[in-house]
């Protein structure tokens, strides 16, 4: 089996995710094998490539996984379009237009700070005071920056969705609803910080987004006995970030909210369910919400993608040390739905043909939709112009005791056979008998395939 050297190019990347750097392709083509990046901090710190003896993969601890003959139909590529830029109607949503950006402060419910008399993950993983590791330590890996390197937003402003005018309609946002107030994260801002520490009335949360494994997450961060704020530690396991609490620096797996080494060993974040939909959707949905604002306090290319040409299921994840499952494609774009102990993953590809899809997890019977217009952030270099991969919601279809039956408009959206009301991707009642009416939203995951059944191995395919 031909192996490729993986290193290099991912940091390069990381690099630039963490120093703003506007253009990564020269360096990419010129093989450079070494990267260095300055960061926001008062001192410049260098980022250097890993000497040989730190734990970061090797050609020969991260194999390139071909194409077999079960997988090789798969893993050719779809060719699609570029995601409208534009609405039917003319409408740009707010692209470029002279409005009056407003500024929203909102009262964030800090971490209760470092206890020190704690020992710290993050610099002594295998002290032997710590429980058992849920992982191998020696799979936690460099992925570039120090700890903080690719910086969290830890007092995030926002602005009122309606004065928005830097989002074009197809870019990907991440769509948060708590008890009905529903907030808006742009992937072109959580792409240069992956967490954002942030606050709904009386809930602390974090929200979490991983390029390398192509996944957005929600958790509450109150964890009954303390309340924690998260960091990016630098780490990756199995191409995955690895976050950090600052209060005892124990060591968390993103993809599923677990703590993994330290002192909360074992700990498991509540997950909140979050969808990533087109700007469009959620401005027209929510126009007097709040939007996560490009005011962060650091210089960035907003709107860039660093991870340019990642989005490509006939390549092989970062840093991935283990060999991919072969049901499908490492990158193929899929549906993960985790439900009790039931985990199912839904090709996107399938899913986009049909538009909606009936389906069980843990036996409970969801429907799963599909909705065109949302450009992937992992493609071209301005994110606006990555190809349509559409938006993904997963609900229980009830409202009561009725259970509903979807199907996908010529219009854009949905509509329920037993009362004909219109419902938007959001899983929202926009017109009709049921108009207001909310469908329960079931936490799923919109990522690559490695991820999933890297985490859950045990995942089976759902075939529409």
């Amino acid at each position: 089996m031909r192996k490729t050297l993986l290193i290099p190019l991912s940091l390069v990347l990381f690099a630039a995710a963490c120093s703003g750097a506007s253009d990564t392709s020269s360096a990419i083509d010129a093989g450079e094998t070494t990267a260095a990046a300055t960061l926001d901090q008062d001192e410049p710190t260098s980022i250097q490539a890993p000497a040989p003896s730190e734990s970061a993969a090797s050609p020969e601890t991260a194999p390139r996984v071909e194409p077999t003959p079960e997988n090789a139909n798969q893993a050719e590529a779809t060719p699609s379009q570029p995601a409208p830029q534009t609405l039917a109607d003319g409408s740009n949503c707010g692209f470029g237009e002279d409005l009056a950006p407003d500024r929203v402060e909102i009262s964030q419910i800090p971490g209760d700070g470092r206890d020190d008399s704690i020992t710290s993950a993050l610099a002594n993983p295998d002290n032997d005071e710590f429980s058992t590791p849920l992982v191998d330590i020696n799979r936690i890996i460099s992925g570039g920056p120090p700890p903080d390197g690719i910086p969290p937003l830890d007092a995030p402003s926002f602005q009122t969705a309606s004065s928005v005018n830097w989002l074009r309609c197809n870019e990907p946002v991440l769509s948060l609803s708590i008890d009905g107030e529903a907030r808006a994260y742009p992937i072109q801002v959580m792409t240069w910080h992956e967490l954002v520490n942030d606050t709904f009335d009386d809930l602390p949360i974090t929200v979490s987004y991983c390029p390398l494994c192509n996944s957005a997450l929600a958790y509450k961060r109150d964890l009954g006995d303390r309340v924690v704020t998260f960091g990016t530690s630098g780490r990756l396991f199995t191409s995955s970030l690895v976050m950090y609490d600052r209060e005892t620096e124990s060591l968390w797996t993103h993809f599923d909210g677990t703590a993994v080494v330290g002192e909360l060993t074992g700990t498991k974040l509540e997950l909140l369910p979050i969808q990533t939909t087109s700007w469009a959707s959620f401005l027209e949905q929510h126009p007097d919400r709040l939007v996560l604002s490009k005011d962060t306090g650091f210089d960035r290319n907003y709107g860039t993608n660093p991870y340019s040409g990642y989005d490509d299921v006939n390549t092989n994840p970062f840093l991935l040390d283990v060999a991919a499952d072969p049901r499908l494609p490492a990158k193929q774009r899929i549906v993960g739905i985790r439900r009790g102990e039931d985990n199912a993953a839904i090709v996107l590809d399938d899913l986009a043909e049909v538009g909606v899809l009936v389906t069980s997890v843990d036996d409970y019977e969801l429907t799963v939709w599909h909705l065109p217009g949302t450009s992937t952030a992992l493609d071209t270099r301005a994110i606006d112009e990555g190809r349509d991969i559409g938006a993904v919601g997963v609900f229980l279809p009830t409202v009561g005791d009725q259970t509903l039956t979807f199907s996908h408009t010529e219009d854009g959206s949905f509509t329920d056979a037993e009362t004909g009301s219109t419902w938007s991707i959001h899983g929202i009642a926009i017109d009709g008998e049921l108009q207001g009416e909310q469908l329960e939203q079931v936490e799923h995951l919109d990522t690559f395939w490695f991820a999933l059944a890297a985490f859950e191995p045990d995942t089976r395919i759902i075939t529409s």
